[in-house]
């Protein structure tokens, strides 16, 4: 289905393993991240795989380095966008600077890829942009109030991309993971269902396949914990440690 891709935060987790099993489908995929090094590991030994440096900070640098890739791919039909910043928060820490780069990385970075995407993929009247979102922007949570937000709004926004795109083609999809074997959630303790970066890019990928502008969590079972969170009142929310 997918020949052409570009993974954007593919240097560690989720895009890295999105973009190897991209790679082991045949696809060939730009990579893109901010440490050389570990662009260079996880490109090596395979020739689908073509790193290119960027922060997603750099907002300014997309539209050249996006024209730049596809050139280089000789087209696209699959961007990715899984990109993703959580610092630790401490109970009473207010952190302008912490809170704006998760914003930055998080949301405004997957608009800076996504709307030049978007714009390629109506022109050609097909095309697939996923978006790693999270369970975690279901409710405005106590603990980090700036990752919720931000995955809350890059979930607002892809249903936005969906909806203005569906029809003429285009496949938007959003892939809410739960908890994931990756540094992000390193020294959490135990945590719920916690599953394998390689396992969360798998079913990430299977929505992406559908054809169908799927939104789904991962795994699926996340999806009642979603109902609920969504349907405790917030005065009783509140009260909760999350």
């Amino acid at each position: 289905m997918f020949t052409k891709a570009i993974v954007v935060g593919a240097s560690s987790g989720i895009g890295e393993a999105i973009a190897k099993q991209l790679a082991a489908s045949g696809v060939t995929v730009a990579v893109l991240g901010r440490r050389t090094a570990e662009l260079e590991r996880v490109c090596a030994g395979s020739d689908k795989l073509k790193p290119y440096t960027h922060d997603v900070e750099a907002f300014d640098e997309v539209p050249d380095l996006f024209a730049k890739i596809v050139a280089d791919l000789g087209g696209l039909d699959l961007l990715v966008y899984a990109a993703g910043v959580m610092p630790k928060v401490a109970e009473g820490e207010y952190d302008f600077d912490k809170d704006r780069q998760m914003m930055a990385v998080n949301v405004v970075g997957a608009m800076a890829w996504m709307n030049p995407a978007a714009a390629r993929f109506e022109a050609a009247r097909a095309g697939t942009i996923l978006g790693i979102s999270s369970i975690a922007g279901e409710r405005g949570r106590r603990g980090n109030p700036g990752y919720t937000t931000s995955k809350a709004a890059l979930t607002a926004y892809l249903e936005a991309l969906r909806n203005r795109c569906s029809r003429y083609g285009v496949n938007v999809v959003t892939a809410k993971p739960g908890f994931v074997s990756t540094a992000m959630t390193q020294g959490m303790g135990k945590l719920l269902w916690l599953i394998p970066a390689d396992e969360a890019a798998r079913q990430s990928l299977a929505l992406a396949r559908r054809g169908t502008s799927a939104i789904g969590f991962v795994p699926a079972r996340w999806s009642l914990v979603a109902w609920v969170v969504r349907s405790i009142p917030s005065w009783l929310f509140r009260r909760t440690n999350v």
